[in-house]
């Protein structure tokens, strides 16, 4: 179950992961639902505040050349940001489009008791859908 916690929180991070898989997997190898479902969930929510820290961090070299993304793009997801508001990180979940949203949740500042909180819930509900599935789906095949 250590190896499912560093590859949710792995998979959370800019990085490519499949923790769903791995997941599904321990759980097909009969590890209890509960402690997955906590260790998976604590690890990926950790990946998503490391991205969170690092856009916060990102910030202060936002005068930079080689600062990724130029004022003008900084402004245009303020705007989004500020339209859609913190509870676009209930999509922190969603492939390709999450991580980036935690990162421009740290570099808009936004406060980190409300990113743990919608981060928490939003891979919460994801795992507990794989878990469901898993259940549901994959039990004639589990050894």
């Amino acid at each position: 179950m250590f190896s499912l916690f560093w590859v949710a929180l792995l998979s959370a991070t800019l990085l490519p992961g499949g923790s769903e898989v791995w997941l599904a997997r321990q759980w097909c190898q009969g590890e209890p639902w509960a402690a997955l479902w906590l260790v998976a969930t604590l690890g990926n929510t950790l990946g998503s505040l490391i991205n969170v820290a690092l856009g916060r961090y990102a910030r202060r070299f936002q005068h930079r050349r080689w600062f990724p993304a130029s004022s003008a793009q900084l402004a245009r997801a303020s705007r989004w940001y500020q339209r859609f508001g913190a509870y676009s990180l209930l999509l922190s979940w969603v492939p390709i489009i999450g991580d980036p949203l935690t990162v421009v949740a740290g570099l808009l500042r936004l406060e980190w008791w409300r990113a743990v909180a919608l981060i928490l819930l939003a891979k919460g509900a994801r795992y507990a859908l794989v878990l469901a599935f898993s259940a549901q789906w994959l039990a004639s095949y589990c050894l």
